[in-house]
């Protein structure tokens, strides 16, 4: 029987462990970067989010992030502040958590309104594999919006230049039980590469950055924010490679993980690497109970992408709020509020 999380367990929790991309045993990556700027601007957010919230009748809403040092938390902040400035009759507290999958059984356990997740791990939760094959589906939640990309990043050294070179290296794929170790098993299994074909290290991927620097390994997953801060610091002292994913292994791995959405890293975004690099994402996402009413769900909605440009000169992530984007990759049915907003704007037809 899986363990429940209370709010209170995920707080004490969180002021135990920092929890940054691409770590955490059984947890999944939660993006970190530009995380620094993020931990000096957090508690300053979310204290103004809640100075900035509405008197009276106001519903009270708690939304589930992630680590105080993470891109959750502060942009979560922002959200909050933003939301709650608005005559839109709610009151968000933002809560430091254990990230996705914590923030999964918050909300499926009705300790949580809202909260921000990868949705490749919603949808193991939905279904029952995977990070939550032993406990089983988790399917009291819906979804509101995607937010941001999630980017999955195959970082090489000398010869390897494409995903296929692996075969037979020394590969970090993330801390055991990660969802980064889930990532990286998928993309591999669209190049039909196995973890039996390569040398398996389980590495977060600050240890994974300094191994690749010091030859220890050959490549590495990454799943997080692109620029990425450890990857920034090694390529300024090291040549590497990013690897691409071309569309027929993108669409081979989208048709069989639905979660799964292209991406282009652009060029420049790391010293060495001038030109764009296509790789695939996850995407951080909104996520709310069921209980909640369809007008509150459709204000929210509403009121996020109504206000992005708002959001969007507080926190860099505001910035790829995006209609379409919202919408796509996502396997998790939409909160009825969420599915009318975005048909009366056209993202569903």
């Amino acid at each position: 029987m899986r363990k429940r999380f209370s709010v209170a367990m995920a707080l004490a929790l969180s002021c135990a462990m920092v929890l940054t991309a691409c770590s955490g045993g059984s947890k999944p990556a939660e993006t970190t970067a530009a995380a620094a700027a993020d931990t000096t601007a957090a508690a300053a957010e979310t204290t103004a989010a809640a100075a900035a919230a509405p008197s009276g009748d106001a519903q009270k809403l708690t939304m589930g992030t992630g680590g105080t040092t993470g891109t959750y938390y502060a942009f979560g902040g922002v959200i909050a502040n933003v939301l709650n400035s608005k005559d839109i009759g709610v009151n968000i507290n933002v809560q430091s958590t254990g990230a996705s999958k914590a923030n999964i059984y918050l909300v499926n356990d009705g300790e949580a309104d809202l909260a921000i997740v990868q949705n490749d791990v919603m949808d193991y939760a939905y279904n029952g594999t995977d990070l939550f094959a032993e406990e089983g589906a988790a399917k009291d939640f819906t979804t509101v919006a995607a937010l941001y990309a999630e980017v999955c990043q195959i970082v090489s050294s000398g010869d390897i230049k494409s995903v296929a070179d692996l075969k037979g290296k020394r590969v970090s794929v993330g801390d055991a039980g990660s969802g980064v170790e889930f990532n990286a098993r998928q993309i591999l299994e669209a190049y039909d590469i196995s973890f039996d074909d390569i040398q398996v290290n389980n590495l977060g991927f600050g240890d994974s950055a300094d191994a690749l620097k010091d030859g220890k390994i050959d490549a590495f997953f990454c799943t997080a924010g692109a620029p990425t801060t450890a990857i920034v610091e090694l390529a300024t002292t090291n040549a590497i490679n990013l690897l691409e994913i071309d569309d027929e292994h993108a669409k081979k791995l989208a048709d069989a993980h639905p979660f799964y959405t292209t991406y282009a890293i652009p060029g420049g975004s790391y010293k060495g690497v001038d030109d764009d690099v296509q790789t695939v994402a996850i995407k951080a996402t909104l996520i709310a109970s069921p209980k909640l009413s369809e007008e509150t769900v459709y204000n929210l909605t509403k009121a996020i992408f109504d206000n992005k440009d708002e959001i969007a000169s507080t926190h860099a992530k505001g910035e790829e709020l995006d209609l379409e984007y919202a919408v796509s990759g996502i396997s998790v049915p939409f909160h009825p509020g969420a599915e009318k907003y975005f048909k009366e704007v056209g993202a569903i037809k």
